[in-house]
């Protein structure tokens, strides 16, 4: 009841008052230090110090908690202790942490590899389930398909949902794609990729010219096409259009690859038009719908 008493009286003091005081109770302690061998409580925590002295105050047994300072009455009958077996403790060594962290590693690259083979086994020229397998019969129908801009079947419509790069590799997907931007009113950003790969291919001499045609379109103050992307990029892409070269967007093209493949071709796989279009070949292996 004193000490609730007294700290009421201190709550009430003003900060000042409060600092003073302090002060001084620090002052008092600093000149009285406790005698060697005690313990120093403006040093150490005192609750701390007390369990490191007394290390076996508390046990545990079958009956609950036990105290060590046993009742001294005649009355008084002692508890059995239990001991418990301790658990054993396994110490790896940093090695054998190595091992299990590869292992872990291994594990995953494992699981990924078995979605990956089931997921393009049927793509696979030499899969049992090709009809004729090009390596051994010379049929080139299974590169032709590939790589021709014919009407795509049902296989290769679904492949374009596997992940953007197999829509961007396509050139059935490609222009698939890029009609579903347009859509939107959002093609900007598909239309600048394309634009800087193109220009990754153009000779040296062209490349100066195109890369300010692609600055005048996307990027400069007032573009009619105008992208979006980082400051950071931004800026990194106004140094290099200084000095143009085949990878002056390099840093820019990164940041709207990004921002497609989380927005953009998410919003195609969902979207009616992919749907349909995957349905329509599922069913008859019909021309695309323009």
């Amino acid at each position: 009841m004193q000490a609730e008493a007294q700290a009421k009286v201190d709550k009430k003091r003003d900060k000042i008052e409060r600092k003073i005081l302090d002060s001084q109770e620090r002052a008092f302690w600093d000149v009285h230090r406790p005698v060697p061998g005690c313990v120093n409580t403006t040093e150490a925590d005192i609750k701390k110090s007390s369990r490191m002295k007394q290390p076996h105050k508390t046990r545990k047994s079958v009956y609950g908690l036990q105290n060590d300072v046993r009742s001294h009455s005649p009355t008084h009958t002692p508890v059995p202790e239990v001991k418990v077996p301790r658990r054993r403790r396994y110490v790896t060594s940093p090695l054998d942490r190595h091992r299990l962290k590869m292992s872990k590693v291994a594990e995953k690259v494992g699981c990924f590899l078995v979605i990956y083979t089931e997921q393009y086994m049927e793509y696979d020229p030499s899969s049992p389930h090709r009809a004729s397998n090009p390596w051994i019969s010379d049929d080139t129908a299974v590169w032709e398909l590939e790589t021709s801009g014919k009407e795509p079947g049902q296989q290769r419509v679904k492949r374009w949902g596997f992940g953007i790069n197999e829509v961007l590799k396509d050139p059935v997907g490609r222009d698939q794609f890029l009609k579903f931007l347009e859509s939107e009113f959002s093609s900007e950003n598909l239309r600048f990729w394309l634009a800087v790969q193109e220009v990754k291919k153009r000779p040296i001499r062209e490349v100066p010219t195109r890369v300010q045609e692609i600055w005048q379109e996307f990027l400069a103050p007032g573009a009619p096409s105008a992208i979006n992307v980082d400051s950071k990029s931004y800026d990194k892409t106004t140094q290099n259009v200084k000095d143009p070269g085949r990878y002056a967007f390099e840093d820019a093209q990164e940041h709207i690859y990004k921002l497609m493949k989380s927005d953009s071709y998410s919003r195609f796989l969902r979207s009616n038009f992919y749907q349909e279009l995957l349905q329509a070949k599922k069913k008859s292996g019909a021309s695309l719908p323009h």
